[in-house]
């Protein structure tokens, strides 16, 4: 089976990935390894940019209890569809700018610029 010799990774809520490899370690038999990537939490927009009422998914880690999402300080309505999930629209008069997304914890960063008007021949 082809896939089992794939190594294996997790992410956990610290922001380390965690893994395993089949070959090497003290008994030749894999070792399990981490890395800390030493990012900030962030949200990520898909798609990453659209015109005014264009839906927009924004996906991160513990967005439950989300009170903001802004387009570059200009507020948009949301529904929070989940943890790790929540969905908006382009807001009139959104600017290209950093999506915000306020939660319990924190306000979190889109990890890049939403571009908020329409550019011609990008979409």
């Amino acid at each position: 089976m082809a896939s089992a010799r794939r190594p294996r990774w997790c992410r956990v809520p610290t922001e380390v990935f965690y893994g395993t490899t089949f070959a090497g370690g003290v008994s030749s038999i894999g070792t399990i390894f981490n890395e800390s990537m030493g990012l900030a939490p962030f949200v990520k927009t898909n798609p990453t940019l659209g015109a005014v009422g264009k839906t927009v998914r924004i996906l991160g880690n513990n967005l439950t209890g989300t009170t903001s999402v802004t387009f570059h300080g200009t507020p948009a309505t949301f529904v929070v569809v989940s943890g790790s999930e929540i969905t908006t629209s382009v807001p009139a008069g959104a600017t290209t700018g950093t999506v915000q997304v306020t939660t319990p914890s924190g306000t979190l960063n889109s990890n890049i610029v939403f571009p908020g008007q329409h550019v011609k021949g990008v979409c």
